[in-house]
């Protein structure tokens, strides 16, 4: 199920990415996180599986509603494999194709995830070795929306 954000979440979120360091995040990355939630909170979406949390993923606006991003998706490891991933993707994606005005969407993740996003249509503008943390390297992802 996926569903609105709530803040009584957060705790569990927190807990489930810091499994994901390092492997998928930087240390760092869990402070950024919490400030993305207390200013994006109206656009992140938690994500149940069996009764439980198993994950989030964060839909944004930005540029006068002209780009989409896709923020902040993980899962507990425990859920992976479970196509919650696909399903988050197929949500936002729909969101996005709701609102005329975007032309664009934008990821940011890295080389452990960007294929999983090119399944969806994105495609790999540019890279940044290290940019998140040492041996996690941005990479850049777009894909256009040119009917609604």
């Amino acid at each position: 199920m996926i569903r609105p954000y709530h803040p009584s979440d957060k705790q569990a979120l927190v807990e489930i990415l810091k499994l994901n360091v390092p492997t998928y995040f930087d240390r760092r990355e869990v402070a950024e996180f919490e400030e993305y939630l207390k200013e994006h909170q109206a656009t992140y979406l938690t994500i149940e599986h069996e009764n439980k949390i198993a994950g989030g993923t964060g839909y944004l606006l930005t540029d006068n509603n002209t780009i989409g991003h896709v923020r902040w998706i993980f899962f507990h490891p425990d859920f992976a494999g479970h196509g919650l991933g696909g399903d988050a993707m197929k949500y936002c994606l729909t969101k996005f194709r709701s609102v005329p005005t975007v032309k664009k969407l934008i990821v940011t993740t890295s080389q452990l995830a960007y294929r999983f996003f090119e399944k969806f249509g994105l495609v790999l503008i540019k890279t940044e070795k290290d940019y998140w943390g040492k041996g996690l390297d941005l990479y850049w992802m777009e894909m256009g929306f040119n009917s609604h």
